[in-house]
């Protein structure tokens, strides 16, 4: 059984549109999830750990205070587009788009004000929430008016996200959750002692403004080939790796499949990831400097988390022989993951 309760989390200033932020809560016998209808932010994960006790494993904040001054989209999700879209340009049916610039010269994760910013309506379900936002025509330089859905639903250890989208005309659209996760607990110092598994036999490559490529580069004899567990810590220093920030291309299927792993054996805790997405991000928190104060007064330092955001390819609107982001009128977007908790 799922217990759901609904709570007022706070209240928005008002230079940022005012409005309440409720918080819901979601629990299971093994996993208790908080979620607010700020940016259907996951600001609480907390898993049952081998000895019974629950420790909560996502990076973020106490207060609302701290979700409306910058972060790096702690728990959010983010759209219209997740990821980069080179020069923040794209051309559709003829017309040229032009987006936000908010990293260097890219556009990143919906712009300046991107779905992690503004306040969703949410409907209770018997074992979730459900919440809606109607983005307009133009906001943030995208075309159409998009009808957005997002839906958690928690049964005993297993959260599942799901996302549906329709358009008014023709438009990009790609959306993931960007929840940061440390196994060991959040406000845990790195996550080198990590073991992490991606199903993937290839990756993109990026310039140095983390834009790919073009190319779809296999991931055999590179630090790429994550297809067997690697301990993080050994893995980066074998290689010489600053961390990851790449995408992983997955097995093109619209069914469910399973994609990734992350373990943590001195606790014993492990999280699977399942989509239906053809991409995911691996990301390692390489830019988290131990600037944030975020829950119980941690700081983060980098490398204190990752994140598996299972998306479409970054710059596909770009790049033609990317599994296309294109959403017409007619058309669903929709996709799910899923997160399976466990405790050995």
């Amino acid at each position: 059984m799922t217990e759901v309760r609904r709570e007022v989390f706070g209240h928005l200033p008002q230079e940022q549109g005012g409005g309440v932020v409720e918080k819901f809560t979601l629990k299971s016998d093994s996993l208790k999830v908080e979620i607010l209808s700020l940016g259907c932010i996951i600001a609480a994960l907390e898993v049952k750990g081998s000895g019974g006790d629950f420790t909560d494993v996502v990076l973020g904040f106490d207060t609302l205070e701290g979700y409306t001054r910058k972060h790096p989209f702690f728990g959010a999700v983010v759209g219209r587009v997740a990821n980069r879209i080179a020069k923040g340009r794209f051309s559709l049916d003829g017309k040229e788009y032009q987006l936000f610039l908010n990293n260097g010269p890219n556009s990143l994760h919906g712009g300046a004000k991107g779905f992690d910013k503004v306040l969703w309506s949410p409907q209770v379900l018997p074992n979730g929430v459900c919440f809606f936002r109607l983005s307009p025509d133009g906001e943030e330089g995208y075309p159409g008016d998009l009808r957005v859905w997002v839906t958690y639903t928690l049964s005993g250890s297993e959260l599942a996200i799901n996302y549906r989208a329709q358009a008014s005309r023709a438009t990009p659209v790609s959306l993931t959750n960007h929840a940061y996760f440390n196994l060991a607990g959040q406000g845990s110092r790195d996550i080198y002692d990590h073991e992490i598994t991606i199903e993937a036999d290839s990756y993109l490559p990026v310039d140095d403004t983390k834009i790919p490529t073009g190319e779809v580069a296999s991931v055999q004899g590179t630090g790429f080939d994550l297809r067997q567990p690697v301990e993080l810590g050994k893995h980066l220093q074998k290689f010489h790796l600053d961390g990851f920030d790449h995408n992983f291309c997955l097995q093109q299927a619209q069914a469910r499949r399973f994609v990734a792993r992350a373990r943590h054996p001195p606790t014993g805790r492990a999280m699977e990831v399942h989509t239906t997405q053809p991409g995911i991000q691996f990301y390692t928190g390489n830019n988290l400097d131990g600037s944030l104060k975020g829950k119980g007064a941690a700081t983060y330092p980098k490398h204190s988390a990752f994140c598996l955001e299972t998306q479409n390819w970054p710059d596909a609107v770009n790049k033609p022989h990317f599994p296309s982001t294109l959403l017409r009128p007619g058309e669903e977007y929709n996709h799910t993951t899923w997160l399976l908790f466990s405790a050995a």
